[in-house]
Order: C-alpha cells, then structure tokens, then sequence
C-alpha cells in the first residue's frame, strides 16, 4: 500500500503535470506564431518541467515498491536518479537556447509583441498554480535544541520538480517584460536577450539539482546535518561511553540511515535493548534518522549509581 502522504505527493504531482502540459501546448503554437525565441525558449523550459513532473511521478511510483532480496534497500534511489536526469537535461536545453539566441542576435527576426505578452500571461498564470500545487515546507526546526528536519516537504525529487516550475514562472515573467519592451520600442534584440536571461536561470536549477542528486548518490553527509550533533546526542544516552566508526547518509532526499559502533559499561550490557530504543528515539526525534544499524562494544567499569552513571575504568 501507498502511504499516505505519498498518494498525496503523487496526486500533486499529477495534477502539475496536466496543467503544465497546457501550458507547453499554448506556448509551442504561440511562439511559432509570434517568431518570439522567448517564448520558444520558455516552451522549452515547460517542456523539462513536464519531463521532470513525469520522471518525479514515475519515480516515485516505483520506490513505494517493496524491498525485494536483489534490492534490500527497496527502489527508493530511483527518485535520485530521476532527479539527476532532470538536472542533466536542464543542461541540455540551456545549451540549445544560447546557441539559437547567438543566431538571433546575428539575425533578428520580426517578433508579434502584444500576442506574444498575452501569451506569456496565461503561461505564468497556470505556472502559478502549479507551483501552489506543488509548494511545500523544507524548513528545518529545533526539537530539544537538536536539528529535525520535515521530511514531508524535503523531497528531492518533488523540490527538483518545484524549481522548475518556479523558473519557469520568473522566465515567464522575463517573456512578459521583453514583450512590453519590444512593444514599445520595437527593438528586436530583446527577444533573444530574454532567451539568454532564461537559459543562465536554467542552468541554475540544473545545478542546484545535480549537486544534490549526487551528494546523495556518493553517500554524502545529508545536508544540514552535524555529525558532531549526532555524536552528542548518542553519548548522552545513560550507560554509552563513547561513539565511533559513524556513518550516516541518504537513502534517498526523505530516509536517512546510520551506522554506528557503541561501547558502553560491560555492567550496562544487560540493558542493551533499553540502550538500542533509546538511542533510535533520539535520532528520530532529533534528526529524522529512521534507519538506525548500531554495534555494541563493551568496556570494563564499575557502575556504582546504575547504568546512567556508569564510567568506566
């Protein structure tokens, strides 16, 4: 079964992905219509938005599958790399719009300005919406004086999806203003300055994307996140001496894992279980980590007052 909260990603995600697809319709014509690279250009942003709606919907169809013996960890990794092809194809567009916008400012080509505005407006109109569809809280909040990040509203693929749209609303805006100044002046060569402002905020998003797509796929530290902090929060669990070999990384945007070596009072031993919970309790509250893996080691000590008092020799 699906969880909740992702039936109700997906429904959004969908959602966008129906009225982004009109607006990539109206823009084709209109910018073929017009002559306006602009406009073409931000179609062409609307086109990745959809790819990155559906890439971000796929993908996270396939990680509510359940883990399987080849895949242990369940398929949740696929939203990274959907997000990562997202990037990658960003990248991809922004070069295609440099390379159109030198032509045009080789050769300027006549633009119909008023049809191109009214366009533009109802393309940022419906890209406003989406993004409401698709807004969600990344914030992160103290819990005890510790980091707690919302997991609900971190999700790499969804917030790779978020930043398209929303790029494609301020490109949207970029195409508005190019076409009251084109109207006013009739200066052609704003059509393709425009293009190139659009491609620059594309490559942006490409980068913002890829560089946390790939932070999580070499299983780096999770941004945000004190290995320090966690350390101390371990070390003030009654009975743990001392925390080492720590690893703590992504599964995907939204599951954290963490593997650690515990020593703690050879006296405290029998209570390992109590040990174990309360460590898991802390690091979920604190930190969001679901996926705790902990190896106990013990240490010869004289625990005089129990467990929470224990030092050892």
């Amino acid at each position: 079964m699906i969880p909740h909260d992702n039936a109700i990603t997906q429904k959004r995600l969908f959602l966008s992905l129906l009225l982004t697809a009109t607006i990539l319709a109206a823009e084709v014509v209109g910018g073929l219509w017009t002559g306006s690279l602009a406009l073409l250009s931000d179609a062409a942003h609307v086109f990745m938005d959809i790819f990155a709606l559906g890439l971000s919907f796929l993908a996270m169809r396939l990680s509510a599958l359940p883990a399987d013996d080849r895949h242990t960890y369940g398929y949740h990794r696929l939203e990274v790399l959907a997000a990562l092809a997202n990037g990658l194809s960003l990248g991809g567009i922004a070069i295609g719009i440099f390379i159109e916008a030198y032509r045009r400012f080789l050769s300027p080509e006549p633009v119909k300005s008023l049809e191109m505005l009214l366009i533009a407006a109802v393309g940022l109109a419906v890209n406003l919406v989406v993004v409401g569809v698709l807004s969600g809280r990344t914030d992160s909040h103290a819990h005890d004086g510790h980091q707690h990040a919302d997991h609900a509203g971190s999700d790499l693929n969804v917030r790779s999806a978020f930043l398209h749209v929303v790029g494609d609303a301020i490109s949207s805006v970029g195409v508005i203003l190019g076409a009251l100044i084109i109207s006013a002046t009739g200066w052609l060569w704003i059509d393709p300055v425009v293009s190139v402002l659009i491609g620059v905020l594309i490559v942006v998003s490409s980068y913002r994307v890829l560089r946390s797509s790939l932070h999580i796929l070499i299983e780096g530290t999770p941004e945000g996140l004190s290995l320090k902090n966690v350390v101390q929060v371990m070390a003030e669990v009654p009975g743990i001496l001392d925390v080492h070999d720590l690893h703590v990384w992504n599964i995907c945007s939204g599951r954290v894992a963490l593997s650690a070596h515990v020593v703690v009072c050879e006296d405290a031993r029998q209570d390992a279980q109590v040990t174990l919970q309360d460590i898991k309790q802390r690091l979920a509250s604190g930190f969001g980590i679901q996926h705790t893996t902990v190896q106990f080691e013990t240490a010869a000590a004289t625990c005089e007052q129990g467990p929470s008092a224990c030092r050892c020799h």
